[in-house]
């Protein structure tokens, strides 16, 4: 009797991953129509002067080589505003040597000292949001790497008044290591198959962390970027107002290169359980709800319920079944919706980190601490976070 439950458990599972893999289907051709139907890039004449915010900390992996790519942009009039919490952040190094490199480039760096926010990011933010030189904004991580024209692809979508925020999906790049890939899958296949769906169905109602372009009347009518301070998910939260505010949040066409900075073990599954636990308290319904889109939990499960009543073969198909649903997802998403090579080359990857991300599902569900940059922070309902004393 228990083995028919468990079973059948595991049929209800595969058959929910399955309906969810034909939503993705269905929301992936509907973004790749988008994008093959892109206007061409508009005049320069036309385009706004841009400030773009850049929170650093630390000599992160491949640090320079993101920044750089925001220096490169081709674009009429912007400035780059660098922010940490103090001059001695290793991360100025890389940021003073593109200002040599770059001399004709208007930057800007500020050191904000202490946080005065839980969330020490929006502590930067708010420093750089009252220093910027230009009403559009964009808010860009460090570890975030783009294309020449992306602030013109982020950018014009702002110049319609109804639209308060332009977003993006992103490619995940490892920086090496098996834990590292398998973030990486993730970022290029697990996250953008939710956002894609989501727009699918109701629409833009957040907005995505390593890309954000908005405007500051916008950030104004949400009464401050400091509103965000007290949030883990800082950057879901502005989307999510912005669209309480009656604005338009747009999920731009432009796909950037995200790199996954965390290289060990540890670092990498405290990252994931932050993101996990911050959507957990974020998004209560739509967290439990994700349990539903994994497949290769149901598919071992069946292999062993199957196998516990000597039915190997149903067993090995149910597995198969799994797996292959989770490397059609990776090849749909990653491959042909983001332009991943890389998800093509590990597609056989990603069964184990639909496996793997089934139990930081778990896990995020055990618990309400998170620990970001090296300090431990507890999670409260809304997603508000508060530090924690050593």
């Amino acid at each position: 009797m228990i083995g028919e439950t468990l079973l059948a458990c595991s049929l209800l599972g595969l058959v929910s991953s399955t309906v969810y893999l034909a939503l993705v289907a269905v929301a992936a051709r509907r973004f790749r129509a988008r994008r093959r139907a892109r206007p061409s890039l508009a005049d320069a004449r036309s385009q706004p002067s841009v400030s773009v915010l850049k929170p650093v900390y630390g000599a992160e992996p491949r640090l320079e080589e993101c920044l750089e790519s925001f220096f490169c942009q081709q674009y009429q009039d912007f400035e780059i505003v660098f922010a940490a919490r103090d001059l001695e952040d290793a991360a100025w190094v890389a940021v003073n040597a593109l200002r040599r490199k770059y001399p004709g480039v208007r930057t800007q760096t500020i050191a904000y000292g202490e946080p005065v926010h839980p969330n020490a990011k929006v502590s930067a933010l708010e420093r750089m949001v009252a220093s910027a030189a230009f009403p559009y904004i964009v808010i860009a991580d460090s570890d975030a790497r783009v294309s020449p024209d992306c602030l013109t692809r982020l950018v014009e979508p702002l110049l319609d008044p109804s639209v308060g925020l332009t977003t993006c999906l992103y490619r995940g790049v490892s920086t090496g290591g098996l834990f590292a890939r398998l973030e990486a899958l993730a970022m290029s296949v697990e996250m953008p198959s939710g956002v894609l769906v989501a727009d699918m169905l109701e629409g833009m109602r957040f907005a995505l962390g390593p890309a954000i372009a908005t405007r500051k009347d916008v950030i104004q009518m949400i009464g401050g970027i400091g509103v965000l301070g007290s949030y883990c998910a800082d950057d879901y939260v502005l989307g999510h107002r912005v669209h309480a505010a009656g604005k338009t949040v747009v999920l731009s066409d432009e796909v950037i290169d995200h790199v996954v900075v965390n290289r060990s073990v540890v670092d990498s599954l405290q990252h994931q359980m932050r993101w996990m636990r911050s959507t957990r308290f974020s998004r209560v319904r739509g967290h439990i709800g994700t349990g539903l889109t994994f497949a290769m939990p149901f598919g071992v499960l069946g292999l062993l319920a199957a196998g516990a009543d000597g039915r190997w073969a149903l067993g090995v198909t149910l597995l198969c079944w799994a797996a292959a649903n989770r490397i059609v997802q990776c090849l749909m998403v990653g491959w042909g919706t983001l332009g991943d090579d890389h998800a093509l080359m590990w597609c056989w990857l990603y069964p184990v980190r639909d496996l793997l991300g089934f139990f930081i599902w778990c896990g995020s569900f055990l618990g309400a601490h998170i620990v970001w940059r090296g300090e431990r922070y507890r999670l409260m309902p809304g997603g508000l976070m508060r530090a924690l004393k050593s």
